[in-house]
């Protein structure tokens, strides 16, 4: 068996958040007068972090000012309502049963705030995680490798037995960057047509297909 730890991303690839994105950024939109975006804008705009969210979503002619308001203002909403209708996609909870019999440690870093991170994670799947971060001041981003690396580090296992798995160019770019092997899924807010254009070397649609990849 060749992984040790598998390093999940959490928006698109083992949660569905999509929708209390979207109604946290409108509330946010409408409360500064600007205009509502819809779900499949929204949907376009994550994975950078909820900064770059908010910056794509606020109209172009918008100020900084204006933009860091909405920015205070989607954060503020969110908290209360980050697990409205959020659910877990189909496979998740099982999948991670299985890996934690096999011995295989589970991670998650994302872009999101880890206030959500924490949150979700627990609300979730606790118990089930052993290390989960998400956007921190100091700490670059991804694709940087930082969070990935920090996650080896703490749980003392090397590049050449973790995996990184998510649902987007951030993600494979963020392996990439990491030097460990990435799985895609297809199941997320980045079709198949759009990873295999972004470099994805394995995609799998179900997390069976995932289980058996990560096991190979």
């Amino acid at each position: 068996m060749k992984y040790q730890l598998a390093i999940f991303d959490l928006d698109g690839t083992i949660l569905n958040t999509l929708q209390d994105l979207a109604d946290s950024v409108n509330y946010a939109l409408s409360l500064n007068g600007f205009p509502k975006r819809t779900v499949e804008e929204v949907c376009r705009f994550v994975g950078n972090g909820i900064g770059k969210l908010i910056q794509r979503a606020v109209p172009a002619e918008s100020t900084e000012e204006q933009t860091q308001k909405v920015f205070e203002d989607f954060k503020e909403y969110y908290r209360h309502h980050y697990a409205d209708v959020t659910q877990e996609y189909s496979g998740i909870t099982p999948l991670f049963e299985k890996l934690h019999r096999c011995g295989i440690k589970i991670a998650v870093v994302s872009n999101k705030a880890d206030f959500a991170v924490q949150s979700l994670c627990k609300d979730f799947f606790d118990g089930q995680i052993d290390y989960c971060v998400g956007e921190r001041e100091n700490v670059r981003r991804k694709p940087a490798p930082d969070s990935v690396n920090e996650v080896m580090h703490t749980l003392h296992i090397s590049k050449e037995n973790t995996v990184y798995i998510g649902d987007s160019d951030v993600d494979i770019n963020t392996a990439k960057n990491a030097q460990i092997d990435c799985i895609s899924v297809s199941w997320g807010f980045r079709d198949t047509a759009f990873l295999n254009e972004h470099g994805a070397s394995v995609i799998v649609n179900n997390t069976e297909e995932l289980y058996r990849t990560i096991m190979t």
